[in-house]
This record gives structure tokens, C-alpha cells and sequence, in this order.
């Protein structure tokens, strides 16, 4: 391996003779700034990996009173271990040491002696890094271990929180049985990644992101901060002994993941199924707002919250597994997998070039150049093969369009969805019936009082809204007809909404309907129009359906107030479904997507304490008689890509921490209306026992009496957004949990998983071949 390489990726006392050797025989070549970079890049690698003495560590605390827990724990290790040698007996030692000082460390008040323990614990963490490199594991017993130890010193030096350690350390303290299936320790190999995960993509980004993207907005090379302090702790040699351990249980079983250019494919972990073909963007930094391709595949550190589609996604940062845009990713049938930043790296040999990506249910992930697809690879994207991509076209016929002043939400059902209002009222009028303690009161303006308005005059125009509307999308289906080019159809079209959504945002609302409005206003919610701050929620016909989820697709209005901003808000909001991402993604997947009616949902302003999603299915393991849980600080949680604290239940009851929440502002909602960022902290998880319990007997009744008001049609699981203010529990949408068939039942697919059995028995204590 190139020493450079080495040094970046792995680096190890015995690399300063390479580097020493290699200035040697090299030096004359070498200009004077060369020659200085290199006597310093000596002299730090001979500082760094200067040995750290067991038996003086002592006294870095001998200002703790003898009694104290923490003084006797050093002095015992250090008369134990002064004389070791062995990397496999001082690392377990030593970070046990470092979990003491961290738990035991507020005994003294003494700002000093917290002082002296800190740097002990400094000190420790060096050892261990110097030694992690020399505890080469012969078995898997060992590999056990070792990651336990590393990751045990990870949360000890702060980058995992305490109750985040104790979450996960008993699925790290394997048993000492003489086998083990390979699903058991490919579940451990994952929670000991999920400590990688959480405490460097998570916690260094969350500590150091706004004054890193400060400085990258004038210094670009600022960005390289995050690399230089993963790469600076224990995330480093735990990453690595997690990759080797993954690497020899993949290649015992046999793993389909295939992605030649990555030195590390352990920290690959997908998420939704599919397949696709395409240029590979490798896109480093920050991404919002940029523009991007629907043909092309894209990897990303973290994507932009309003993202448009795109062939395929991979990300660094994957937000949380229930964001808007995983669930529209699985909805369609969108590649999507987890990457490291390393894997980012690698994956730039790919960048600009044509690749085969795809993912399996079972989370194998195949990333290579396209022209080396096999014939059954190449065959998934013949037309005369594939199958065709499933598209629903939604019926106007029902709608019920002669309604022109608002409606009491308590007096619709989920009957209504389509007809009178789009699902999110008509199922949350449902849920009003079912928990009545659980859901606010509510104010429906019906998909009628939107057509009517579009029957007025329109600006600088012959004819109406909705005639402009309709003679838009007439010229595209003319413009396509005569031959023109997918790409200038959309344009026009683009264009033209444009123009719509403007007017739009400018159009007159009608005295009589403002009359009845602020009628219900007073009824409904309890007030004068401009004394309730209320939520302003789109909610259109092509939405929430069975087939098609469009999550997050249009416009949510936050905490408003004055009449003003409420009529600013209804407009805004029936706009919104004519923006270029709304009109793209409904493009992707049904027949009529210009057809779209908007109604809206206004509801009275809760100020959570933290809110999120449930989804009535354990998708992380697939299994439909579990929950999965994600809550965020604050409102609007989970939704927009926070990295979110998230939980599966079994239906036991078991709860498992996925990932803790590494967001470090909550959104609060003033009662004069807007928001405000608060700065939170991490140290106590959001989500207490008694919500967890609540959330899985709200998941059964949800099951029991949701599928009969909807006649029996659908019995999968439902995506579920709720929150909590002061632990009383909010409901605030119900609506269909939609994946993609075809990429779940595809043949290809399903033999990339079928190709390892996850029940192979694998001896623990026997000799590996190294």
C-alpha cells in the first residue's frame, strides 16, 4: 500500500521508519518547503506515537482524594498493567478506566480534579489508539471484543452519550456460546457501526457543522475539518475493526455486495430497494438548492431537504430513515443506500462515469461501470423485459366540487378523501372520532373553494386560472405530439406553472368566503381569526394514496397568526403543488399529475415538546408486527431529514435505539406566531418509557380501526406524524405507508439476498486463516 495512503487511513508507529527511509533516499530531489513539511511530518508522527506510560499515569490524578472511585481505579491499573504488553488485555483494561472516569467523573466538584481526569482520560485514549494497530484478533471471539472495547473508549471520550452507551452495550456484550448465526453477528456488526455513525457523522458534524460551513463558504479546504477529526480519535481504529470483522463474515457467507472501487464495503448499508442505471454525481459539501438530474445517480454527504428525483441516491448523512425523502425514495422504487465518508471518497473514481446500481430488500448494495453489467443485469433495463413503471391516473369524477365555504374537520372521514378534501383532513377527521383526546379541533377549506377561486379572472390573461391552467398543459400534450423533446415539454410546462403560482399568489379571495372562514374560526377553534396561531397544512387529491405517498410535496405554513398572513398562507399553499419539485415527483408516477386539487387543512398551533413519525411496521428488520419511531426536538420533527432519534418496537414490546438524534436546534412556535431555534443538548434521550408504551397501544388500535373505515381496502401499515406536549400525546396524520412492489418482488433483487444464508452457524473460538 502507498505510505501516504497508509499514514491517511491507518496509521502506525512503524510507518515513521517507511516515511524516514523515504526522506532519506529522496531528500536532494526535495525543495526547501518539502524538506520542512517532511522533518515535521517526522517529528509529529514521533509525538504522536510517543508510548504511553502505564505506570505513571498515576499520578495525573493524584490530586483525588484516596478514597475517591476514580483514584483507586488508576491506581489499581496502573500496578496491574505497568508491565503488559499484550494490545488484547490493555485495551479492554484501558477503556473500562476511561468509562469509569466518564461515569464517576462529577464526584469531585473540584473543576481541577475534572480537569486531571480528563487529561488521564486523553492520555488513555492515546494508548489506546497506539495499540489498537497491534491487537491482530485470531478469532471471532476476539473480533468480538475488540469492537466492544474500541467502542466502549468511543462513548468514554464523549462521543456517544451515556445513556446512548447503555442503550446499546448489552447487543455488544455478546454471549460465550461456541456458535453463533450469521444474522446475530451481522446484527452486532451493525449496532457497533451504528457507534461510528452516531459519533462521527453524527456527533462531530452536529458540535463543529455551522462553523465548518461558515468557513467552507470562503475556504473550501475548511471542509476537510470533519475528515481530520474522525481520522484524529478512536473512530478511526473502530471503523477499521468493524470493516475487518464485516470483511471476514462476508467473505465466510458469501455477501452480494459488490462495489469494486471501495476499500472498506463494510460501512455500505442500503435502504431502499430498487435498480437503475446512470451517471454517478459525487456531490461533496453542502447540496441545497442545487439542481439536479432525474437520470442521474447521485452521492451525496447529506442531501438537500427539498430534492427533486433523481435514478439513485446514496448519502453519508442519511437524515433518518422516516424523512419525506426516504419515504418518496421507497415509494418509487429509488436506490438508496448509507455510505461512510471514506466510501464517498472511493466513489469519486466512478464520478462522471455510466454505473450499474442496485439494492437489495435485505440491504446488499451493487455499485459498478455499466459496461460491466452481466447479461441478466443488462436484460432488468430491456424494454421488451422490464417491466413497466406503475402509474395510477386519478379520477375527477368524484370529486365533489360544488362545496364553496369551509367545513368542520370533526365532521368529515377518511370516505371523504378525494372527494371533498384531500387524505390528510379526511383521515385526521377520522382519527378525531377515534381519539377525540388525541386530535385538535379542525377547519377544512374543501378542494371547492380552490376551483371556485380559479374561476375568476386571471391577470394579464383572456380567460381564468383554471384556463390557463388547462390551455398549458394543452399546448405540452401538442408540443410532445409534433416531436418535441421530453426536456422542452417540461420546460414549458415549468414555465407556465410558474407563471400560475405567481398569479396564484397574488389572487383575490372572495368576502364571502372570508365571512365564513372566520364564522369557523370562532366556532371551531375557539377565537377571532388573528387571535389563533394555527398550521396551514396542503392537501391535495394526488396525495397520502395507496399507490403513491407524495410526502412532503407541497406546503406547510407554520404557526401563523394575523389574518393577513392566514389569507397569505391559503394562496401560498394552493400554489404550492405548481412548484417544479411537487409537479416532478407527481410526474414520476402518475398519468394526470396537472389534474392536482388542493385543499387545506388548518388546525390549532401545538407547541410540542418533540414531535416525528411512527410507522406501523419494523422496517429496519422488515417485520410488519413491530414499529418504527422517529422524534425530533421541537415541531416538525423527523420530516425534513433531521437525524432523528429513532426506535423500533417489537410486539413485545422490546424497544431498540436505531439512532440517537444529533440535531442541535429545536424548532419552537410562539403564540404571536412564527418560530424560533432554541439550541438543545443531547443529553437525555427525547423519547421516555411511558411514550414508547403509549405509541405501540395507539400502533394497535390505528391497525384495528383504521383499515374498516376505509372499507377493508387496505391493510398494510400506515406513516403516522404525532408529537408530545408534556407527555400528552398529539395526532396529526395518518396516511398509507407505501413501498414499491416491484422492487421488493424483483427476481434480480431477491437472489442478491438469497445468495447468503443468514442462518449458517459460525464457530467463535476457532483459529481464523489470516
Amino acid at each position: 500500500m502507498d505510505i501516504r495512503i497508509k499514514i491517511h487511513g491507518n496509521p502506525e508507529s512503524r510507518d515513521i521508519q517507511q516515511v524516514q527511509e523515504w526522506y532519506d533516499a529522496n531528500k536532494s530531489d526535495l525543495n526547501e518547503q518539502t524538506l520542512a513539511d517532511f522533518q515535521k511530518l517526522i517529528t509529529d508522527m514521533k509525538e504522536f506515537f510517543e508510548p504511553v506510560s502505564i505506570s505513571e499515569l498515576a499520578q495525573m490524578v493524584s490530586d483525588w482524594d484516596n478514597d475517591s472511585y476514580i483514584k483507586m481505579q488508576t491506581d489499581w491499573f496502573s500496578m496491574t498493567y505497568a508491565q503488559e504488553t499484550d494490545p488484547s488485555i490493555i485495551i479492554p483494561a484501558a477503556s473500562g478506566l476511561m468509562c469509569d472516569i466518564r461515569y464517576n467523573i462529577q464526584e469531585d466538584r473540584r473543576g481541577t480534579r475534572r480537569t486531571s481526569a480528563l487529561e488521564l482520560s486523553l492520555r488513555l485514549e492515546e494508548l489506546i489508539f497506539q495499540k489498537s494497530s497491534q491487537w491482530i484478533p485470531a478469532t471471532i471471539r476476539e473480533h468480538i471484543d475488540k469492537v466492544h472495547a474500541l467502542s466502549e473508549a468511543l462513548a468514554s471520550s464523549g462521543y456517544v452519550e451515556k445513556w446512548e452507551w447503555d442503550a446499546v452495550e448489552d447487543q455488544l456484550l455478546l454471549s460465550t456460546d461456541a456458535t453463533m448465526t450469521a444474522n446475530q453477528l451481522m446484527d452486532f456488526i451493525n449496532v457497533a457501526r451504528n457507534q461510528v455513525a452516531w459519533g462521527g457523522t453524527g456527533m462531530v458534524n452536529s458540535i463543529y457543522g455551522d462553523v465548518v460551513e461558515e468557513y467552507t463558504g470562503f475556504e473550501p479546504l475548511s471542509y476537510g475539518f470533519y475528515d481530520d477529526r474522525i481520522r484524529s480519535s478512536l473512530l478511526l481504529p473502530l471503523g477499521s475493526s468493524i470493516g475487518e470483522f464485516s470483511g471476514l463474515i462476508s467473505r465466510q457467507l458469501g455477501s452480494s455486495t459488490y462495489i469494486p472501487v471501495l476499500s472498506n464495503i463494510s460501512t455500505v448499508r442500503g435502504l431502499n430497494p430498487g435498480y437503475t442505471q446512470g451517471e454517478l454525481v459525487v456531490v461533496t459539501g453542502n447540496a441545497e438548492g442545487m439542481t439536479v438530474d432525474p437520470k442521474k445517480i447521485y452521492v451525496f454527504d447529506h442531501p438537500p431537504s427539498d430534492l427533486k428525483p433523481v435514478a439513485g441516491i446514496a448519502t453519508v448523512s442519511e437524515g433518518n430513515l422516516v424523512s419525506h425523502v426516504q419515504l418518496l425514495a421507497r415509494n418509487l422504487g429509488i436506490p438508496n443506500s448509507a455510505i461512510s465518508a471514506d466510501n464517498l471518497s472511493d466513489l469519486k473514481d466512478y464520478n462522471g462515469k455510466q454505473v450499474f446500481y442496485a439494492v437489495s430488500d435485505r440491504g446488499a448494495v451493487v455499485i459498478k461501470p455499466a459496461n460491466e453489467m452481466d447479461n441478466e443485469e443488462q436484460s432488468l433495463f430491456n424494454k421488451n423485459q422490464q417491466k413497466e413503471k406503475k402509474t395510477i391516473r386519478i379520477s375527477e369524477e368524484k370529486l365533489k366540487l360544488d362545496i364553496v365555504e369551509p367545513v368542520d374537520m370533526a365532521s368529515v372521514n377518511s370516505a371523504d378523501s378525494g372527494v371533498l378534501c384531500g387524505p390528510k383532513a379526511a383521515n385526521l377527521g377520522q382519527l378525531k372520532q377515534l381519539f377525540p383526546d388525541h386530535v385538535v379541533n379542525g377547519v377544512i377549506i374543501p378542494f371547492g373553494v380552490f376551483r371556485n377561486h380559479m374561476s375568476q379572472n386571471m391577470p394579464e390573461t383572456d380567460g381564468s386560472y383554471w384556463a390557463f391552467l388547462e390551455s398549458a398543459f394543452a399546448k405540452a400534450r401538442q408540443l410532445k405530439d409534433s416531436g418535441s423533446s421530453t426536456a422542452d415539454v417540461e420546460k414549458y410546462q415549468l414555465d407556465q406553472l410558474a407563471i400560475l403560482r405567481e398569479a396564484i399568489a397574488r389572487m383575490p379571495i372572495k368576502a364571502e368566503f372570508i365571512k365564513e372562514l372566520k364564522k369557523d374560526f370562532k366556532g371551531i377553534l375557539g377565537n377571532d381569526m388573528g387571535k389563533v396561531p394555527v398550521f396551514l397544512r396542503s392537501d391535495t387529491n394526488m396525495e397520502d394514496l395507496e399507490e403513491f405517498t407524495g410526502a412532503g410535496l407541497n406546503l406547510t405554513v407554520f404557526n401563523v397568526v394575523s389574518e393577513e398572513k392566514i389569507l397569505k398562507g391559503i394562496r401560498d399553499v394552493w400554489a404550492s403543488p405548481y412548484t417544479d419539485r411537487s409537479f416532478k415527483w407527481r410526474q414520476a408516477y402518475l398519468e394526470n399529475p396537472e389534474n392536482v386539487y388542493p385543499s387545506i387543512l388548518i388546525i390549532p398551533t401545538v407547541d410540542v415538546d418533540y414531535s416525528g413519525v411512527l410507522i406501523t411496521k419494523d422496517f429496519v428488520h422488515q417485520n410488519a408486527d413491530g414499529i418504527t419511531i422517529a422524534m425530533s426536538r421541537g415541531a416538525g420533527g423527523a420530516v425534513d431529514g433531521q437525524s432523528a432519534e429513532t426506535f423500533i418496537v417489537d410486539n413485545q414490546g422490546n424497544s431498540q435505539l436505531v439512532a440517537p438524534a444529533r440535531e442541535r436546534t429545536q424548532r419552537k412556535l410562539p403564540v404571536k406566531g412564527g418560530s424560533k431555534m432554541e439550541f438543545v443538548n443531547f443529553n437525555n434521550p427525547i423519547i421516555n418509557e411511558d411514550n414508547l408504551k403509549e405509541i405501540r397501544q395507539f400502533a394497535l388500535k390505528a391497525h384495528q380501526t383504521m383499515p374498516s373505515s376505509k372499507d377493508g381496502s387496505y391493510n398494510g401499515a400506515w406513516d403516522i406524524e404525532l408529537g408530545f406536549k408534556d407527555n400528552k400525546l398529539y395526532l396529526f396524520q395518518i396516511r398509507p405507508f407505501v413501498e414499491n412492489s416491484n422492487a421488493i418482488t424483483n427476481s434480480y433483487l431477491l437472489k442478491l439476498d438469497q445468495k447468503t444464508d443468514y442462518n449458517t452457524e459460525l464457530l467463535i473460538n476457532k483459529q481464523i486463516a489470516l
